[in-house]
């Protein structure tokens, strides 16, 4: 059993990392940001060892991680990846400064794997499935301060020879996901025989269930790593255009209505290519997705039956302008 922190984890990815420690046997605390709601955690919140905790206060982590003392910490904390999130300074704040105290106080506290969180939107627009060694060129201010982030991390991973590995992830979907988010959406809509507004059919996303992401950290953090600093990708190694994706949804939930192209925005991030090479964490950590879409889309819609006390939650037309998949 390992003593872990988590940060992040009243968020989507986050939260379901939680779950899965606590699966695994592992004694889990999470630092929480004074303020932020924690519905995903309430299901396992009393098996949670909660702090309280804000990532702009450099000593107040030091503190908390020595008194915690953590074997493995996984950093999910992030601000930005949402189109409504469009604080820059609160961006430089959370995911660069934030990283930054949060690496520092680590260092100073001791452990064994930290493993940072990055993003697929650090590549910029490729026109091919992007690899870790390629250039960044970051297309948001978002994806400007997570490229920043794992910079940092690389670098004193090499500095120090602790281990800090990087995952970068595309298109996360699963149970918890916000609302507003594409997938959600699609499978409330498609649950009652419907489809949501839609974008452009040939922009195309990465897709990868949650369940494959949270093996990937368990992974990084236990496994041995070629170079401390290491960066991965982690996605399904297929491109999926959303036409693609509804029409595996039609086949799921037998929707007949015909889908109604390029009735939501487009956001400025959306793009006909954008898929992940996945071979480094394949050869490296043994690490494949193994719930393909169709698979994935059934469990989501399965979880949705059985938490009905979350609808309200999941509201049939949110907001067009919220949609995100980052």
């Amino acid at each position: 059993m390992k003593r872990v922190v988590v940060t992040g984890a009243t968020g989507f990815v986050g939260a379901n990392l939680a779950k899965r420690l606590l699966a695994d046997q592992h004694e889990v605390h999470v630092l929480v940001r004074p303020g932020r709601t924690q519905w995903r955690l309430d299901p396992i919140k009393d098996r949670l060892h909660m702090h309280s905790a804000d990532l702009c206060s450099g000593a107040d982590l030091t503190r908390q991680l020595k008194e915690i003392s953590p074997h493995w910490i996984f950093h999910l904390a992030v601000y930005g990846a949402y189109s409504d999130q469009r604080d820059r300074a609160e961006m430089v704040q959370t995911n660069y400064v934030g990283t930054c105290n949060l690496i520092s106080a680590a260092l100073d506290a001791g452990f064994e794997s930290f493993v940072n969180t990055g993003s697929s939107s650090e590549y910029g627009l490729k026109d091919h499935p992007a690899s870790e060694r390629e250039w960044l060129d970051p297309n948001s201010y978002y994806a400007a301060t997570k490229a920043g982030a794992t910079l940092f991390c690389r670098y004193t991973a090499k500095e120090t020879g602790m281990r800090i590995p990087t995952l970068r992830l595309y298109s996360v979907y699963g149970p918890l996901e916000a609302a507003g988010r594409l997938m959600p959406t699609l499978i409330r809509h498609a649950m009652l025989g419907m489809l949501p507004p839609l974008v452009h059919p040939d922009i195309a996303r990465d897709f990868i269930y949650v369940d494959d992401v949270t093996d990937a950290y368990i992974r990084a953090a236990s496994m041995p790593l070629p170079e401390p600093g290491v960066v991965y990708n982690v996605g399904s190694g297929r491109q999926t255009t959303i036409r693609e994706l509804v029409e595996i949804t039609r086949s799921v939930f037998d929707v007949s209505s015909p889908p109604d192209w390029g009735t939501m925005k487009a956001r400025q991030w959306d793009t006909t290519a954008w898929v992940g090479d996945i071979q480094a964490i394949g050869a490296d950590l043994a690490w494949s997705p193994h719930t393909d879409l169709a698979c994935g889309l059934r469990k989501m819609r399965d979880w949705f039956l059985a938490e009905p006390d979350l609808s309200t939650l999941y509201p049939i037309d949110p907001p067009a302008h919220s949609h995100s998949a980052r």
